[in-house]
């Protein structure tokens, strides 16, 4: 099991930017395909963004591509998301998860932060 620890999420306007961290504690960050979900109120947690160990292969949903980057520092065992061209419908809870396999089915993923909040004001 690992330990992770999102933060950035705030309030942003619509077009708008953040840098969403997640920080993982142990030493076998790097052998973990991580991903980045989110869930908004009455709404089912989506996938929306995975990046394999190495961080040479990302996924993204057909909703934030082009406007999120995913990205990992294996040196620093943290996990980012850049999120640019913000809009009201990113408004969620975005969390961290890691997973010891290769799958980016929420039910795969074995360990998961606390969650940080994004709201974007139209």
């Amino acid at each position: 099991q690992v330990q992770l620890v999102e933060s950035g999420g705030g309030l942003v306007q619509a077009g708008g930017s953040l840098r969403l961290s997640c920080a993982a504690s142990g030493r076998t960050f790097s052998s973990y395909t991580m991903a980045w979900f989110r869930q908004a109120p009455g709404k089912e947690r989506e996938l929306v963004s995975g990046i394999s160990p190495s961080g040479g292969s990302a996924y993204y949903a057909d909703s934030v591509k082009g406007r999120f980057t995913i990205s990992r520092d294996n040196a620093k065992n943290t996990l980012y998301l850049q999120l640019n061209s913000l809009k009201p419908e990113d408004t969620a809870v975005y969390y961290c998860a890691a997973n010891s396999g290769y799958e980016l089915n929420v039910a795969d993923f074995h360990s998961w932060g606390q969650g940080t909040q994004v709201t974007v004001s139209s």
